[in-house]
């Protein structure tokens, strides 16, 4: 298993339980086979230019270890998501 980072941005409609309520989806995906070794919500901030016409979003850094089958779910359930705007998985390299 590898180690992996992922950053998502989650629409800022949504209310607060609903944020968490996402956040313990996608970590259930992780940790189903992989395990996640950091969550991090920094809560609602400004983005740098806007997407879709929206200027603020939910940011949510995740480290964790998975295999890469994992992580296909994973994004595989991130696009199809109408919560999430973006989400970027990158692998570490340390």
């Amino acid at each position: 298993m590898r180690k992996y980072e992922v950053m998502y941005i989650i629409h800022p409609e949504v209310e607060q339980e609903n944020v968490q309520a996402l956040v313990d989806k996608f970590n259930g995906i992780i940790s189903n086979g992989g395990e996640v070794t950091k969550t991090d919500v920094t809560g609602k901030r400004r983005l740098a230019y806007e997407i879709n016409k929206l200027r603020d979003g939910y940011f949510v850094l995740v480290n964790f270890t998975a295999t890469s089958d994992i992580v296909n779910e994973l994004d595989r359930q991130m696009k199809i998501s109408d919560n999430v705007i973006r989400s970027l998985i990158v692998r570490d390299v340390a």
